[in-house]
């Protein structure tokens, strides 16, 4: 089922519920999916689950550098609500991986391209973006293939 459907259904069930907070994180995802909708990597309208996953990633990554930048102002109550917002939109989002299991997909990766060497970091992160889409951060997968290739 698509993202969009089931976004729309968890709205109307928060609305019914009467659930503002769980109602404002639920449209500020559908606001960006429709404006995914409406650019150009989408054909059809139907917007790829590889895009939506990086939208997701994208809303997490500013809840949460929004949050930091609202514990150091002070405003713990507004970080708050940015983490409650992170929470929601994480459940969007499939089950991560663990380190382990990013490393064990990564050699198989680094072994498949040949990669032995710093050069070569593009293409496997190339590669490791795409097979593990949604499923980690590519910060993790950086940090992870700079630990196999050895740099």
């Amino acid at each position: 089922m698509a993202l969009e459907i089931i976004i729309n259904n968890d709205i109307k069930a928060a609305m019914l519920a009467r659930d503002k907070r769980k109602l404002e994180a639920l449209r500020a995802v559908k606001a960006a999916l429709l404006l995914e909708k409406t650019g150009k990597d989408t054909s059809g309208g139907e917007i790829p689950d590889e895009v939506e996953f990086k939208l997701l990633h994208k809303l997490i990554k500013q809840r949460r550098d929004t949050a930091e930048i609202y514990e150091k102002e002070g405003r713990a109550d507004l970080a708050d609500e940015e983490r409650y917002q992170l929470s929601i939109i994480e459940a969007y989002l499939p089950q991560q991986l663990s380190e382990e299991d990013i490393k064990t997909e990564i050699e198989k990766i680094v072994a498949e391209t040949g990669a032995a060497s710093i050069k070569d970091m593009g293409k496997v992160m190339q590669a490791a973006s795409k097979a593990l889409a949604g499923k980690a951060d590519n910060k993790t997968i950086s940090v992870v293939v700079k630990q196999v290739l050895g740099i």
